[in-house]
């Protein structure tokens, strides 16, 4: 079955055309980027062969035809109508999708009912849908949430110390994202290392600009430190990460800061950009650092300071402690973080491998280690193009 995998952001369109048998096989990977701005282009790749083409992209319509043209035109497939199912990255499902659902006027009209909870990312991904069903109105299409994965951590992980009322009312709840992403790197680990995934204890760090830890027992998640948004839990980027609330009124009086401008303050300028002055890129702030750059030192200090406190409670939160996973940019990259971070817990017999650190290895843990440590690239697309053929088949 060929399946097609759409992230559609504000600007941009990432796609994979997957053929799922026995096997999964990407026939076909790229995006669309720069929708509506001067400089737009289109990157593919196909059997490792990259092709850039640079044009005026007006809207998701042209950039998703261009999408089809290119595989049409390679011969991917032959016809349109091959492409089974389509699965869409939707960001925010709310309370009200806790699974992954064939995309109909009822869900549409409910996931752009849940944009003010993601206005950045909801709004974007029905854009792709509309768009789908207006170019390719005979095919299904499924959404896969970022929340799903996440959606049935027990009440006391997801409640906040606010009056009860106001989640009942406006849904004010933890609900916590990169589901996707938790759910795959989770279930790669157990594969790895050949262990029944409901039986295991995993702690899975996503961190890039923006980063979430998740504890994950028997196969499912029972904490993840993003909130009713994604602007809490650890140091990010560019945003705040975990703060005192009262931080921002008294920043409202002090510097006369409207709604707005507190919020871009806290989602645009904080993290590991405000804490440095320099940057919010870890490569940057790690060649600053080896120079001696002082505030440098600190940012990744507090980051790593912050991605162990929580690693330590969701050990806690897990009664032990199996594997840890660390994916995304920073996570499967950044050596000399992970390093900071894994060796606050030699003391419940973690030993990490220098040399395998380094490198990027699979498993960087000893061999000789209690807990074992993985590196595992994320790939969201192809758990959602598994979702997507799980639900159409």
């Amino acid at each position: 079955m060929k399946i097609l995998v759409l992230n559609s952001g504000s600007s941009s369109l990432k796609f994979q055309l997957f053929e799922i048998k026995e096997k999964e096989h990407v026939l076909i990977k790229g995006i669309v980027d720069g929708i509506k701005l001067d400089d737009s282009f289109i990157k593919y790749e196909i059997n490792n062969n990259i092709k850039k083409i640079k044009k005026k992209i007006k809207n998701h319509k042209i950039a998703l035809k261009d999408v089809l043209d290119i595989i049409l035109a390679n011969r991917i497939i032959s016809s349109l109508s091959e492409i089974k199912a389509i699965g869409h990255r939707a960001v925010h499902g709310g309370e009200e999708f806790k699974k992954t659902v064939l995309i109909n006027d009822k869900v549409m009209k409910k996931i752009e009912e849940l944009s003010e909870l993601a206005p950045l990312h909801n709004p974007a991904n029905l854009t792709g849908m509309r768009v789908c069903k207006e170019l390719l109105p005979n095919v299904k299409q499924v959404a896969v949430f970022d929340t799903e994965f996440h959606s049935n951590m027990p009440e006391k992980a997801f409640v906040y110390g606010i009056p009860y009322k106001y989640y009942k009312k406006y849904g004010i709840r933890r609900y916590g994202f990169h589901g996707t992403s938790h759910k795959y790197v989770s279930k790669k680990a157990a594969e790895i290392l050949k262990k029944d995934y409901k039986k295991l204890r995993i702690i899975t760090c996503h961190l890039g600009n923006g980063s979430s830890i998740a504890a994950v027992q028997n196969g499912k998640s029972i904490d993840t430190s993003m909130g009713f948004t994604p602007l809490e839990g650890v140091v990010m980027g560019t945003r705040c990460g975990d703060i005192d609330p009262a931080i921002i009124f008294f920043l409202m009086k002090k510097e006369k800061l409207s709604v707005k401008e507190v919020d871009n303050l806290l989602n645009k300028k904080s993290g590991l950009l405000g804490i440095s002055g320099i940057s919010p890129d870890v490569r940057v702030l790690w060649d600053k650092e080896k120079k001696g750059n002082k505030r440098a030192n600190l940012t990744l200090n507090v980051l790593a300071y912050r991605i162990t406190k929580y690693i330590g409670s969701y050990i806690s939160v897990l009664n032990g402690l199996d594997a840890i996973v660390f994916t995304a940019g920073i996570g499967e990259n950044a050596y000399y973080l992970r390093e900071r971070i894994l060796r606050n817990f030699e003391y419940i017999g973690l030993k990490v491998d220098k040399t395998r650190n380094k490198n990027n290895e699979l498993i960087i843990s000893s061999d000789n280690s209690k807990i074992k440590v993985l590196v595992i690239p994320t790939n969201e697309e192809l758990q959602i193009a598994r979702e997507t053929f799980e639900l159409v088949k």
